[in-house]
């Protein structure tokens, strides 16, 4: 056989992707209804595509539509294929892929945001470092009694993730997290 002409109509000679996997944030209108849900997150879990953070709210109360806002990575090829096939389930009014859409309008990422609550323990110099450290990443506290704080938090993953790291010494006991929520600058809804 010669080595230039493959054989169409095989998986075997389908050429190896060589597009790098990254992180992309999707959202999804979908009707409020009973199963909604489980359908989506099931179709990440059959076919193994992985979800990073998630996120679901209603959105529009009167139309009872609501949002789930997903991160997950892939290649170009498999992003644009789980846009597809979340396209394809009946109750999905529409799927956006916001990574693609903020480059489109000349912006690296879309606007993302995270809230984590973090509880923390501690009595003395280390009382008042954690309240100066929160003072400096402005998180809130939203309880306090002589043993522990709540803190709230909100911003980027990244400076979540920092604030964490960087209190995790002084106490921390516990993290609640909500997921990404994210849009698109300009004036223009999803």
């Amino acid at each position: 056989m010669n080595a230039h002409l493959q054989p169409t109509g095989s998986a075997y000679f389908i050429s190896p992707e060589t597009a790098a996997a990254e992180s992309h944030t999707l959202s999804v209108l979908v009707d409020n209804e009973p199963g909604v849900l489980a359908r989506v997150i099931g179709l990440f879990s059959g076919r193994g595509y992985n979800i990073e953070s998630l996120t679901v709210s209603e959105t529009e109360h009167q139309a009872h539509l609501s949002r789930i806002t997903v991160v997950t990575r892939g290649t170009p090829q498999v992003l644009e294929q789980i846009k597809a096939q979340l396209e394809r389930i009946v109750p999905v009014h529409r799927v956006v892929d916001l990574t693609v859409r903020a480059r489109e309008l000349g912006q690296e990422r879309p606007i993302e945001r995270e809230v984590a609550l973090l509880k923390v323990t501690g009595s003395g110099e280390m009382r008042a470092e954690t309240l100066r450290l929160a003072d400096a990443f402005h998180a809130k506290v939203v309880d306090a009694t002589i043993e522990h704080f709540i803190l709230e938090i909100t911003g980027k993953s990244s400076k979540i993730d920092q604030f964490i790291a960087i209190i995790k010494p002084l106490g921390l006991i516990e993290v609640c997290r909500t997921g990404i929520a994210a849009m698109n600058r300009g004036s223009q809804g999803m």
